[in-house]
């Protein structure tokens, strides 16, 4: 305590009134991308299976993921494109079907606790010439070659399973490059081609399958292009069970903030019981001269601390799902090391937010710390489980004095997240008082 006096820190205290219980925990530690693991290889030395399943992720969201060379059913899966490869072929007939190698990657990840939240589409492309992303050119046959890839995971169809897959994702950001692009990446068409196809595909979906949540468009950020499509579903008596949504920015504010903007788009036409899903986000600073920037940030404990705080923040937003982009081979993967399969500094949030699904309740916090982000639940015990995150994008940030107050004793193991500690235990007290270091997380646990 001297210690902080002497350098001025000012002390600032949390508060939990844990009288006062909140809601259950949202889904918010899901992904894009599942474990790298073989379920057909005896022999692998590189896998990250355990470490995934440890996380406790609860949905995997399929796209982009043949983008990981062998791994999570490589280039041959989930893309329609991959599953249907002949257009012209008869969408009835089984043998139009190669659903091997994604049948290998839903079940891969199923082993792992985690369910597949399924993008019918293409992977983005930004190769020089276009192929899958090139609008369908029967709009009608498309929903129908859907249709039995659904019958083929979920009802037994073709030789397959009944794994009751509830989300079926149409298509992925049509809206990233305008209609007059010469390099259009995700939806080859104008956005009214795709207003057809959307309605075409989700209409046909929902009436074959009212039981299963359809909907999309997985929105790359254009919000009024958002606000136009969802006028014109709402004109076209168009179902949307929810509405996908992305944004890559450098402060959780930003990812709440826009979280209200979509909430409010869905209300106000006429989707209030829509959910509403953010299914990629990440660090990310620039996109040109700042991207080398944020991906060196993304795999160290400046990326782990604001996947944690986005985590935090998320929970007091309207958002009902988070899907952090991305855990597949890829630059944007924080949780694993690309060489070794070794968790990161970014794994440890996953897990961390894994543990709270135990938890009885949520204990919100009444006060507020600049830059400090916080969660807190109580178990059937009524012990506490709690997260404090510093998180700044500013480099130049001093530490911050923060004290918990639960307004009770009790005594707590301390396990830490930063630059020089692996989420690890490294005390058991009854002193909650920290001095936090910028970009630092804290996990503490109630045990008496």
């Amino acid at each position: 305590v001297k210690y902080f006096f002497e350098r001025n820190y000012k002390m600032e205290t949390l508060k939990f009134n844990l009288d006062k219980k909140s809601g259950k925990f949202k889904i918010l530690n899901a992904t894009n991308g599942g474990p790298w693991h073989k379920r057909h290889v005896h022999d692998q030395w590189r896998s990250n299976f355990a470490d995934y399943k440890a996380a406790r992720i609860p949905y995997s969201r399929n796209h982009d993921s043949n983008l990981s060379g062998t791994v999570y059913g490589g280039p041959y899966a989930h893309d329609i494109t991959a599953i249907f490869p002949n257009f012209d072929a008869d969408p009835e007939n089984p043998d139009s079907y190669d659903f091997a190698c994604t049948d290998e990657s839903i079940l891969v990840t199923l082993d792992a606790g985690t369910k597949t939240f399924f993008r019918l589409g293409q992977t983005i492309e930004h190769q020089i010439k276009k192929h899958g992303t090139i609008p369908p050119k029967d709009f009608k046959k498309w929903a129908v070659i859907c249709e039995h890839i659904i019958r083929h995971y979920n009802y037994g169809w073709a030789d397959g399973f009944n794994l009751n897959i509830e989300y079926w994702e149409i298509w992925n950001e049509p809206d990233l490059d305008p209609d007059d692009s010469k390099n259009k990446r995700t939806w080859g068409g104008t956005q009214r081609q795709f207003f057809d196809f959307y309605e075409t595909a989700a209409k046909h979906l929902k009436s074959c399958f009212p039981e299963l949540k359809i909907g999309g468009p997985a929105l790359a950020g254009d919000e009024k292009w958002a606000a136009e499509f969802l006028d014109e579903m709402k004109n076209r008596n168009v179902p949307i069970d929810f509405f996908s949504w992305h944004i890559y920015c450098t402060e959780p504010e930003s990812l709440t903030n826009k979280a209200e903007r979509m909430r409010r788009l869905l209300n106000d036409n006429g989707y209030e019981s829509a959910e509403s899903i953010l299914n990629e986000w990440n660090y990310v600073k620039g996109w040109e001269e700042w991207f080398i920037y944020s991906i060196k940030t993304i795999i160290g404990i400046k990326g782990a601390a604001f996947t944690m705080a986005c985590m935090s923040a998320a929970q007091h937003s309207s958002i009902d799902m988070l899907m952090y982009y991305d855990t597949r081979l890829s630059p944007f993967c924080g949780l694993f090391d690309f060489y070794t399969y070794k968790p990161l500094k970014g794994y440890y949030p996953f897990k961390w937010y894994g543990m709270f699904y135990d938890m009885e309740a949520e204990i919100k916090c009444s006060t507020e710390i600049k830059d400090i982000y916080t969660l807190c639940g109580v178990d059937s015990n009524n012990k506490t489980l709690t997260v404090i995150t510093y998180y700044t994008d500013n480099d130049t940030a001093e530490n911050k004095t923060v004290n918990i107050d639960f307004s009770k004793s009790g005594k707590y193991e301390i396990y830490l997240l930063d630059n020089e500690h692996d989420a690890e235990l490294i005390r058991t007290t009854d002193e909650l008082t920290f001095d936090m270091k910028p970009n630092t997380c804290v996990l503490v646990k109630e045990i008496v």
